[in-house]
């Protein structure tokens, strides 16, 4: 089959066939597609949409492009505790940092394969290269091994794992195809099934840091991620949760490192990133077989941070991939911190107008940390994991404090992230809920 008529079908509002779509795939794995042809269907996707076939034949045929890591030897159970989540993208979102070594914690083994920085969003990938020596993209080998032994690993796609998504990650990450349902769902529950899964639980965002920005959008991006996700038999659930401000009180990628330290030895811990992170933590021990029901599970993940033990699952993860052995202790020392330095303040009328109810249009702060050099405007682009946004004012600000601190390598490159964070300031309503909906 030629691209180009592939292409032609879905520009044309036609319907794929499963041939048409694994042929496309493979051409995509092994080079035959060219990059242009990639982002063209990307962009037809998009424009067109797939229905739910379409998109399971995608999800599958990404997933078989490589290798699926098979657990079996972890144990006798048939229904073993390998359970992970998947964010679709916000700003300040370090949940994953905390999420996977507390849930280790409590017995659950975490393969979790996160993403680099997509469209105005950060990546989980990208704040773990900020840790010197951490390998981000290990072979599989060592991938199972720190599973085995630690209960957890972070890391990116393999070169084994579902290297056509890889492929087609990047591609739309700069041609405005990022929206598009069916490619997020493939993209997502590809590497999902890869990593041999029993149980997932997505943290669908919402607002106006989400690409989702309405509660029906999300709505809809759930219900195909939990259809597909099942239908393919991975035991999956949704939560729906609030981005219209930025979810860690730190927005960057070494910033959010440090911001998750803080978190998991108590030492700094935002409110409503920790019951975003605790409930979807309850999740995935339900769904492993851990907890017997989600209130169970919400005081398991309790006690693991409370304990330490989740801080200690962080610290023996970081090790077991190249990072330093203390960092939990140091990582003052470890994290970079560029050499430009601003404390970002409200206007005056901006004080008297968001008093008491301060936000953002979320989506300007994620810009923000792009303007600073530490996100992507072309595939492959370096990034500057040192750069960020520190002490973010929360929704009830008192009209005095600080909006940020802003940490830059250079000082044009401060005054436009600055200018775009003082442009994003809006009054703001009573906080909505942290969780807003369960699905599945």
């Amino acid at each position: 089959m030629l691209p180009q008529e592939i292409i032609r079908t879905k520009r044309d509002g036609g319907r794929l066939s499963d041939a048409e779509i694994d042929e496309f795939i493979s051409g995509v794995t092994d080079g035959r597609v060219t990059e242009g042809q990639v982002a063209a269907f990307a962009m037809a996707v998009l424009l067109n949409g797939m229905d739910r076939d379409e998109t399971v034949a995608l999800t599958l045929a990404m997933r078989d492009s490589g290798d699926v890591l098979d657990w079996s030897d972890l144990g006798q159970a048939t229904d073993l505790p390998i359970v992970d989540k998947h964010s679709t993208g916000g700003v300040g979102d370090n949940v994953s940092l905390m999420l996977a070594p507390a849930v280790a914690a409590c017995g659950g083994f975490v393969p979790m394969i996160s993403g680099r920085g997509l469209g105005h969003t950060g990546g989980t990938l990208d704040k773990f290269d900020a840790i010197p020596g951490y390998a981000t993209q290990p072979d599989n080998a060592l991938f199972e091994k720190v599973v085995r032994q630690v209960g957890c690993a972070i890391i990116g796609q393999t070169a084994d794992l579902a290297p056509a998504d890889k492929r087609m990650y990047s591609i739309r990450d700069v041609t405005a195809t990022v929206e598009s349902v069916p490619l997020i769902t493939g993209s997502i529950l590809s590497k999902k099934l890869a990593a041999g899964l029993k149980g997932l639980v997505l943290d669908v965002k919402v607002g106006s840091g989400a690409f989702a920005s309405t509660l029906e959008e999300a709505r809809q991006l759930a219900a195909s991620l939990v259809e597909v996700a099942n239908g393919a038999g991975l035991r999956t659930t949704a939560l729906l949760t609030d981005m219209d401000h930025p979810l860690a009180s730190s927005a960057g990628n070494a910033v959010e490192v440090a911001n998750a330290v803080g978190f998991l030895t108590g030492r700094h811990v935002d409110r409503r990133l920790k019951e975003i992170t605790v409930a979807l933590g309850a999740e995935m021990l339900v769904s492993g077989g851990l907890a017997n029901g989600l209130a169970e599970g919400s005081d398991r993940m309790e006690e693991a941070f409370s304990s330490g033990r989740a801080a200690e699952k962080f610290g023996r993860m970081v090790a077991a991939l190249g990072g330093p052995a203390d960092f939990m202790e140091r990582s003052d020392r470890y994290l970079e911190k560029p050499p430009v330095h601003r404390t970002v303040v409200a206007s005056a009328e901006q004080s008297r107008a968001c008093k008491g109810h301060l936000a953002f249009d979320t989506r300007q702060i994620g810009l923000a940390v792009i303007e600073l050099g530490g996100g992507r405007t072309r595939p492959g682009d370096e990034i500057d994991h040192a750069v960020g946004l520190t002490g973010i004012a929360r929704r009830d600000w008192d009209g005095e404090a600080p909006i940020c601190e802003l940490w830059a390598r250079d000082e044009a490159s401060a005054e436009r992230a600055e200018r775009r964070i003082l442009e994003a300031i809006r009054p703001g309503h009573e906080a909505p809920l942290a969780i807003l909906e369960r699905i599945g």
